[in-house]
């Protein structure tokens, strides 16, 4: 794929939800922080990275499966956020909005996957420029 990954809306997005991720897993307890804070970085980071190797790979075949593994990360994590609230670690107010930017992610993700499937599907397309 042509152009920079740093300049895919979804990569964008991406970006600013594993920062907020990562800001609220130094808030849990501290005897959550040794497996679960890093357990929520290692998804929010799998999101950006995923999106930054398919783009990478310049075959549309292979972005589209890097896409469904960041948008299986964005899941996790909305899982990781429900298992907190349930631990009672956070309040459901204070989530809200990160569930919110997940799944904005998660329809960028959904978008970008749309608009591969359809270069996928012209006949003149290449999966490979190179």
């Amino acid at each position: 794929m042509p152009g920079e990954f740093e300049d895919l809306d979804a990569y964008r997005k991406a970006r600013e939800f594993r920062r907020r991720v990562w800001k609220l897993a130094e808030l849990l307890p501290p005897m959550e922080r040794s497996v679960l804070a890093p357990q929520m970085r290692r998804a929010a980071l799998s999101i950006t990275n995923n999106i930054a190797e398919g783009h990478g790979s310049w075959s549309c075949r292979h972005d589209l499966s890097y896409l469904r593994r960041s948008r299986g990360s964005v899941n996790e994590l909305m899982d990781d956020l429900n298992a907190r609230q349930d631990q009672g670690y956070f309040k459901p107010e204070h989530l809200d909005s990160l569930r919110e930017h997940a799944r904005e992610v998660i329809r960028l993700l959904n978008g970008y996957t749309a608009y591969l499937k359809r270069q996928l599907a012209k006949p003149e397309a290449k999966d490979n420029p190179e």
